[in-house]
């Protein structure tokens, strides 16, 4: 699937859905998604930006931003640039921002 395709509503019927962040062959997060959000429209882009968040069951170490796998059994494997956001009582918060 082209992420440059991917709108919000692709998402929002997937909150509380289980995907796995593919950190590396050795690495896999399940990881639940947690939030959908409208942001608003500064763009001549077709697309109206969100963003999402995802929350793996860490509790003391995160990994760096960066270009992950994305795998979930409806949407295959999606490549997308996640940015840790930060802990909170579950776990690690990571945001993907579209544009």
């Amino acid at each position: 699937m082209d992420i440059a395709l991917l709108t919000s509503n692709d998402f929002d019927t997937l909150i509380n859905n289980v995907f796995t962040i593919r950190i590396s062959d050795e690495v896999q997060l399940d990881a639940e998604l947690i939030e959908v959000t409208k942001l608003n429209n500064y763009s001549p882009l077709e697309r109206n930006p969100f963003s999402i968040v995802f929350r793996t069951d860490q509790k003391n170490e995160y990994y760096e931003q960066g270009i992950f796998t994305i795998v979930h059994p409806e949407k295959g494997d999606l490549q997308f640039f996640l940015t840790p956001l930060g802990f909170d009582s579950v776990g690690m918060k990571y945001e993907a921002v579209f544009s």
